[in-house]
């Protein structure tokens, strides 16, 4: 998903469509107009900034520790495209989970875009959804990430700068996050997930196809 395809309704963050896009050979949009680590657009002949980069997972399983890794860079815009690939890919069961870690990465990057008004909403959403999942679940360490959402919101209608305030490390438990494509597993999937090109959870029951990377 590049940045101009993202949905205000999942992560709340928005920027205007390009009235023509560049479309790669599989399809998919071409962002040709360089962004910074934010996900802003900048202008063409931009030179010293810090960028966006493209990633292509080849798994469902590596979008998860590609994401984990940006996260840890407070890379929080690339890292929620890389987690995007995973809330696609997961059970129903198990949607709200990611879509609420999701949502605190956007929180990150609304927080380095010094929108506190947009950092509180998204964390306000993504303490809602994490709240129905056990203490730990999937290897995530949902009480953790629970409280670090509370703390951060209510710094936030304190008054506090958003340009001091840390989402923190990506809040894994002891054993790191992992994926599973069954939602009655207790640890992970034995092969590689496959990306799919649409959410699991929209297209249940029918079958699945893996995106082409030909």
């Amino acid at each position: 998903m590049s940045a101009d395809d993202v949905s205000a309704d999942v992560d709340g963050i928005t920027t205007s469509p390009s009235p023509t896009r560049d479309r790669r050979d599989d399809g998919r949009p071409e962002q040709a107009r360089p962004r910074d680590r934010t996900g802003r657009p900048l202008p063409y002949d931009t030179t010293g900034v810090p960028l966006i980069e493209e990633h292509e997972p080849a798994s469902v399983e590596e979008a998860l520790a590609l994401g984990i890794r940006l996260w840890e860079e407070d890379r929080f815009f690339e890292a929620h495209e890389c987690l995007e690939v995973v809330w696609h890919a997961s059970p129903a069961d198990d949607a709200d989970l990611w879509q609420g870690v999701i949502q605190m990465a956007v929180a990150g990057v609304h927080l380095q875009r010094d929108n506190p008004a947009g950092a509180a909403a998204l964390l306000e959403r993504a303490r809602a959804r994490l709240a129905a999942y056990p203490d730990e679940h999937r290897g995530v360490a949902v009480t953790t990430a629970v409280a670090r959402c509370s703390v951060l919101r209510a710094a936030l209608e304190r008054g506090e700068d958003p340009e001091t305030l840390r989402i923190g490390r990506f809040p894994a438990s002891s054993g790191g996050a992992w994926f599973t494509r069954d939602p009655s597993s207790l640890g992970r999937d034995d092969e590689p997930t496959p990306i799919p090109d649409e959410p699991t959870w929209v297209t249940a029951g029918r079958p699945r196809s893996a995106r082409r990377r030909d």
